[in-house]
């Protein structure tokens, strides 16, 4: 870039004003984006001026809504076809655990709702399409052992009441308080166990953890545990309410 210099010199001031160039003739194609219109006016109005220079830009800025759903509905598309023949998670490498965290970060980065413990987008039962919880999934076990149905967990929140429940073949239950720690952020208070959807066993306070909802929607929700575990589900009855 040149560089800009300024003179005080009387002569150069005096030269400089008795050669001054006559002022340029303003028409349409001496300013970008001037309607024909304002071709034979005497005064050009700037304001529409401005407003001509910017529709572009206004018509672009209208346009970020529908490419930021058109990016959450792409990656929702491919995250969840990762993790289809993962089993749970169960089957995953560390690359696809890679892979999967990957897309789950671009899907929280988008996400929408900012307050997910006051969204009524919460409530119902979801089912755990993925995790990377070992206590979940039991990859230590023969696979006859390990939780084969599916696995649910329900949240309301305005109870703040949670539930795990697991099918075949062990249909296992968990009932917890939630705590709130902020605006997505929960302490898991369990209180209440059920061994083959039989015995119950009341143990306030024996189990205790933190959850974090990160990305949630209509149809899917990511939550992070304070252990680094990530947890992906879809919602599958938003009607349902956790025993009290």
């Amino acid at each position: 870039m040149a560089a800009l210099s300024f003179s005080t010199s009387p002569a150069v001031l005096h030269n400089s004003a008795s050669r001054a160039p006559p002022a340029a003739k303003i028409t349409p194609k001496s300013v970008p984006y001037l309607p024909s219109t304002f071709e034979n006016s005497k005064f050009i109005d700037t304001n529409k001026i401005l407003e001509a220079q910017s529709w572009k830009w206004r018509i672009g800025f209208s346009l970020l809504p529908y490419f930021s759903i058109k990016d959450r509905e792409s990656l929702k598309k491919e995250l969840l076809e990762a993790i289809d023949p993962l089993d749970r998670g169960a089957a995953a490498s560390p690359e696809d655990q890679q892979r999967i965290d990957q897309i789950a970060r671009e899907l929280e980065a988008v996400n929408t709702v900012k307050q997910p413990l006051k969204s009524s987008l919460l409530n119902g039962k979801w089912e755990l399409l993925y995790t990377t919880s070992t206590s979940i999934l039991q990859t230590k076990r023969p696979k006859f052992l390990r939780p084969n149905g599916k696995i649910y967990q329900a949240i309301n929140v305005d109870t703040l009441r949670a539930q795990n429940l697991e099918t075949w073949p062990f249909f296992n239950q968990a009932t917890a308080n939630l705590v709130p720690l902020n605006a997505s952020r929960v302490a898991v208070k369990f209180d209440a166990f059920k061994i083959a959807a039989l015995i119950t066993i009341n143990s306030r306070g024996s189990g205790r953890g933190q959850l974090e909802i990160t990305y949630l929607d209509e149809e899917l929700r990511i939550s992070r545990g304070n252990q680094g575990n990530l947890f992906i589900l879809k919602m599958v009855d938003p009607t349902y309410r956790v025993p009290l």
